[in-house]
């Protein structure tokens, strides 16, 4: 499903055009209890490492309490669906990551709708994978793990976190832009397809930085390359995917999105203050120590984001045949 650019930017802007109503003081008091941000994942994941560095720099900006409440399920649905339920008053907010992107295209049967029922507030980060091999792979760069693939058709198994997730949308366009044939190997969750990739069940995993970067380190996973367009500050020597495969990328994001018609005046002030946090040089190396490229801007740049992410994921999808699990 397609969907048009111009949905995100009315929800991001369009209040903004409307007259200033008399008794916006209360939103001068905001926030008067505590708010909490709900992620759709586990604890203790990269997802929700993120979501509590915001919400620590929040609460004490506002001096209220942003908790984070995890709501793990359905790749991420469960806790959308619950805020895009919640009143629009700026108490629930959702950490919003590159799932919410692809799932638009891969659940036919959503009792929401992510484009227009969740307004963006800010993008925090650019997020990368990195391509890692088993060092049994008779391949040190990506050019001679290509030619290896495509002197192997159907041999080579490639892990992810499941069906659907960003590892195998990643590592799906690389099949599509290079030619080459991998076999699928879903998991649930990263951890397991890590450790099986490190005991050579399976050969490729395009990996989030935070699950293989203790990893690479200790030499058990071979880098090749990263899908994001320039080099990461954490793996400075590692090429890019698009340095031999011209035009790929596969960066995921992560940032902050409310309920549609949550007033302009507060999503105003949270992007103000969460602009604020990714100038903070705490915040701003924790983001890089996860793979992350800090962003900020306005919640009209985060809307572009979102609405061409959803494009691209779509064709992807369609292209590789993807069903949801």
């Amino acid at each position: 499903m397609k969907y048009p650019r111009r949905t995100f930017m009315q929800l991001a802007v369009g209040a903004a055009a409307l007259p200033a109503m008399p008794g916006t003081s209360w939103a001068q008091a905001y926030p008067s209890r505590p708010v909490r941000i709900v992620v759709g994942f586990p604890a203790g994941g990269a997802t929700d490492i993120q979501a509590r560095l915001m919400g620590e720099w929040l609460t004490e900006r506002f001096a209220q309490q942003f908790i984070v409440e995890n709501k793990p399920g359905a790749s991420g649905n469960i806790g959308t669906e619950m805020v895009a339920k919640s009143p629009a008053d700026g108490y629930t907010l959702l950490q919003v990551v590159t799932p919410h992107a692809i799932n638009a295209a891969l659940y036919s049967n959503l009792s929401f709708d992510f484009m227009r029922d969740i307004a963006p507030v800010i993008c925090s980060a650019r997020l990368a994978y990195v391509v890692v091999v088993n060092p049994s792979v008779p391949a040190k760069t990506l050019p001679e793990f290509i030619a290896y693939a495509k002197a192997n058709p159907g041999k080579i198994n490639y892990g992810s976190a499941g069906q659907g997730t960003p590892q195998n949308i990643a590592c799906e366009l690389f099949k599509m832009m290079t030619g080459v044939n991998l076999v699928h190997v879903p998991y649930k969750g990263g951890a397991p397809a890590v450790a099986d990739l490190i005991s050579g069940h399976v050969q490729v995993i395009f990996a989030p930085v935070s699950e293989s970067i203790q990893q690479i380190k200790a030499g058990k996973l071979r880098p090749l390359a990263v899908t994001t367009t320039a080099r990461l500050d954490v793996l400075p020597d590692v090429p890019s995917v698009s340095d031999f495969v011209p035009g790929y990328e596969a960066s995921g994001f992560a940032g902050i999105g409310v309920p549609k018609s949550t007033p302009v005046e507060i999503i105003n002030a949270l992007n103000k203050e969460l602009n604020a946090g990714l100038a903070d040089s705490k915040i701003k190396t924790r983001i890089v120590e996860l793979g992350g490229t800090v962003l900020g801007g306005t919640p009209a740049q985060f809307g572009t984001i979102l609405s061409e992410a959803t494009e691209k994921w779509a064709k992807v999808i369609k292209f590789a045949g993807i069903k949801a699990e």
